[in-house]
């Protein structure tokens, strides 16, 4: 098995090392699985924090991969084929299997909206063209873990649900510029911070249990609305932050 992987009789320390990164970032899909049982159980809070720690590992496997040249190293694995993977699963299917389960829009309209969501996100993850040149994505992002979290922090109503489902499902298919904080250069700062902002709040009122103050869904709101609007302002300003 270990020659098959990296196609050597004795294995060098620098392909042991690379394909530990692969593992790493495989390691989202277990959690993952741990946030599917959890929410199957409707531990909604439980799933949240599996998912939170997936995408920590979703954070920190592409600097490691690129500091260690997992792609000179192991040629024949592709990462962003087993990100890609993780992604679908961490960013799309376990989010709208929670919507679905929490029944938040009602029945049979959370069965609907999780299978747009699903169809829709699969379709987009084959565009080849989903990055513009500045790094915006080219329609809205699939980003549906932070989409049903939201809804989950301020106990949004089934209408408030349904409408931001459906506006992101058709935003996937325009080509509205849509914010990727860390690699867009315009306003990186103040896009980071918000950032910041929205994961902190999300994170305090994931330690309430939902039990969220108002200055909390307030601050989520508002960050979060910023962070799904502002790609598109600066679409439409191209100078703006330049």
């Amino acid at each position: 098995m270990i020659r098959r992987i990296f196609n050597y009789k004795k294995v060098p320390y620098a392909e042991i090392r690379a394909f530990s990164v692969h593992l790493l970032t495989a390691s989202g899909s277990f959690l993952a699985f741990l946030g599917v049982v959890a929410a199957a159980e409707h531990r909604f809070v439980d799933m949240f924090w599996w998912l939170g720690l997936a995408l920590l590992v979703d954070g920190i496997d592409g600097p490691i991969a690129r500091k260690v040249r997992v792609k000179e190293v192991l040629p024949n694995w592709s990462g962003d084929t087993l990100d890609n993977i993780i992604d679908y699963v961490t960013y799309v299917l376990l989010p709208a299997f929670a919507l679905y389960q929490s029944g938040m829009i009602g029945e049979p309209w959370s069965f609907v909206a999780a299978g747009a969501i699903v169809v829709s996100s699969a379709v987009y993850y084959a565009d080849m063209g989903m990055k513009t040149d500045e790094y915006f994505f080219s329609g809205f992002p699939v980003v549906w873990n932070m989409v049903v979290f939201t809804l989950f922090v301020v106990d949004a109503s089934a209408t408030a649900a349904l409408v931001l489902v459906s506006v992101s499902v058709i935003l996937t298919f325009l080509p509205i510029n849509f914010l990727h904080p860390v690699r867009v250069k315009r306003l990186r700062p103040l896009n980071l911070a918000v950032c910041l902002i929205w994961c902190a709040l999300g994170g305090y009122s994931l330690l309430l249990h939902f039990e969220t103050p108002a200055w909390v869904v307030y601050g989520v709101v508002l960050s979060g609305i910023y962070l799904y609007c502002i790609g598109g302002v600066l679409q439409l300003f191209p100078s703006l932050g330049k």
